[in-house]
C-alpha cells in the first residue's frame, strides 16, 4: 500500500499495521481492559446528526481558530503523544514540521523522544508541552522552569493518569521500554526486519525530557514503572494551583471529565481543559469527550477554552464537537498511524485530509467560519 493510496483514518491504520512489529502496532492500536471507551470515542459522534443550510455563498471559508491565545489556521492540532521514534524514526521532528507547515499546533510529552528545545527550532507554529506530576516537586518545577526557556506557550498536565491503565495487549506482547518482549512478541519483530534496521541504524532512542531523572536505557525503569512509582497519586487542586500561579500563563489540564472538576479548573485560574479519555488507555468504560462536551461547555465556556479529543477521525466528528462549543479538537491516533507508516509525509498527508475535509464540509453546511457553527446544525439521532 503506498501513501498515495491513503484516503482515510482507516487507510492509514492498516498501512502502518503492515509495516509495525506487531507489539508497537499494539501499543498505538490499544487501550485499557476491554477497549470499550476506545471504542465509543469514536461512535459517540453517531448520537447526532448535522443539519446542513444551504445557499449561502460559502466560496470561501475561514477555519482558523484562537486557542488558549494561539492562532491556528485549522480547528485540530496534533496532541503530545509518548514515544513517537519508535514508531518512525522522525518521530516528533515530523510531527513539528508538519504541524508547522499547516498552520496548527501541537505537544511534545514529558515522554518525547525529541527535546522540547529541538521540536521548538523545527517549527514556528505554538508548541504545547504535555507534562505528569511527580513525586518530586523539584522535578516538576525543573520541568516548568525548562519549558519557560524554551518557549513554549502552554503548559499542559494531564491529570488522569496518576497511574498507568491496563493495557492487555501490551502485557500480551511484554511490549515495554525497555524492550522485554515474550515469544510471541519476538517473532512479531522478526517478521517485520525493515523496522527493526530502520530502529537500529538511527541515533539511540532516548527521552530527554527526562534523561537527567529517569535511567530507561539501562533497565532500571520501565516505562509503566514510571507510571507506577514516580508520578504522585496524591496530586491534588491546591497543587496544581500552586503550579498555574508558578507558570504565570496558558496553562491547560488534560484529562477533565465533569462538569465539577471544569469548575474548579476554571477556579484556579486555567485557561483550558481537554475533555479526554486519554484515548481509551486508561479507564476503562468511562464517558467520552465528546459526551461530555455539551454539558461542560454550558457550565464554564464563558470562563475557559474547552478542547476536546478522543476518537476523531473525520471532518464531520470535528464540526460536530465545535458546533457543541469546542475551541478546537485533539488527534492522536490520527496522525500517530501516518507517522508510524510514512514519517514526516504520512502526517502532512493526514493535515491536508483532515484539513480539505472541514473545509469541504464547511461549504456543506453552509458556513463561512468556524463561528458560524452552533447548536443549531446539531439532531440528536
Amino acid at each position: 500500500m503506498r501513501l498515495s493510496q491513503c484516503h482515510s483514518f482507516h487507510d492509514f491504520r492498516r498501512m502502518a499495521k503492515s509495516r509495525l512489529p506487531g507489539p508497537i502496532f499494539d501499543y498505538i492500536d490499544g487501550a485499557a481492559d476491554d477497549e470499550v471507551t476506545y471504542r465509543r470515542n469514536t461512535s459517540s459522534f453517531d448520537s447526532c446528526s448535522l443539519i446542513p443550510n444551504v445557499l449561502r455563498g460559502v466560496g470561501d471559508v475561514d477555519m482558523s481558530v484562537t486557542v488558549m491565545g494561539q492562532k491556528l489556521a485549522m480547528p485540530v492540532y496534533c496532541s503530545p503523544t509518548a514515544l513517537q521514534r519508535l514508531f518512525h524514526h522522525q518521530g516528533e521532528r515530523a510531527v513539528a514540521a508538519a504541524a508547522g507547515k499547516f498552520g496548527t499546533m501541537f505537544g511534545v510529552s514529558s515522554l518525547g523522544t525529541v527535546s522540547l528545545e529541538e521540536a521548538r527550532r523545527i517549527s514556528g507554529g505554538p508548541q504545547v508541552y504535555q507534562f505528569y506530576f511527580h513525586k518530586d516537586r523539584g522535578l516538576n518545577r525543573e520541568m516548568m522552569a525548562r519549558a519557560k526557556q524554551a518557549g513554549i506557550q502552554v503548559m499542559m498536565l494531564t491529570v488522569d493518569s496518576i497511574t498507568g491503565g491496563n493495557r492487555e495487549r501490551d502485557k500480551r506482547t511484554g511490549f515495554s521500554i525497555p524492550f522485554r518482549l515474550t515469544l510471541g512478541g519476538m517473532v512479531q519483530f522478526a517478521i517485520k526486519p525493515a523496522w527493526a534496521l530502520n530502529y537500529l541504524t538511527h541515533e539511540s532512542f532516548k527521552l530527554p525530557q527526562l534523561d537527567n531523572h529517569v535511567d530507561m536505557g539501562g533497565g532500571s525503569l520501565s516505562i509503566s514503572r514510571y507510571f507506577t512509582e514516580m508520578l504522585d497519586p496524591a496530586l491534588s487542586w491546591d497543587d496544581v494551583g500552586a503550579m498555574v500561579q508558578e507558570w504565570g500563563g496558558q496553562f491547560c489540564l488534560k484529562g477533565v471529565m465533569s462538569v465539577e472538576d471544569a469548575k474548579h479548573a476554571a477556579d484556579i485560574g486555567c485557561t483550558g481543559i481537554v475533555l479526554s479519555n486519554h484515548g481509551g488507555r486508561q479507564l476503562d468504560g468511562s464517558t467520552t469527550g465528546f459526551d461530555m462536551l455539551a454539558d461542560i461547555v454550558d457550565a464554564v465556556g464563558d470562563r475557559i477554552d474547552v478542547i476536546m479529543d478522543g476518537g476523531v477521525q473525520r471532518g464531520t466528528h470535528v464540526l460536530k464537537a465545535l458546533s457543541l462549543g469546542a475551541k478546537a479538537v485533539g488527534l492522536g491516533r490520527y496522525y500517530l498511524f501516518p507517522l508510524a507508516a510514512a514519517g514526516q509525509p504520512g502526517v502532512e498527508r493526514a493535515l491536508e485530509l483532515m484539513r480539505n475535509e472541514i473545509e469541504r464540509d464547511m461549504k456543506l453546511m453552509g458556513c463561512h467560519s468556524i463561528k458560524d457553527l452552533s447548536r443549531s446544525n446539531l439532531r440528536l439521532v
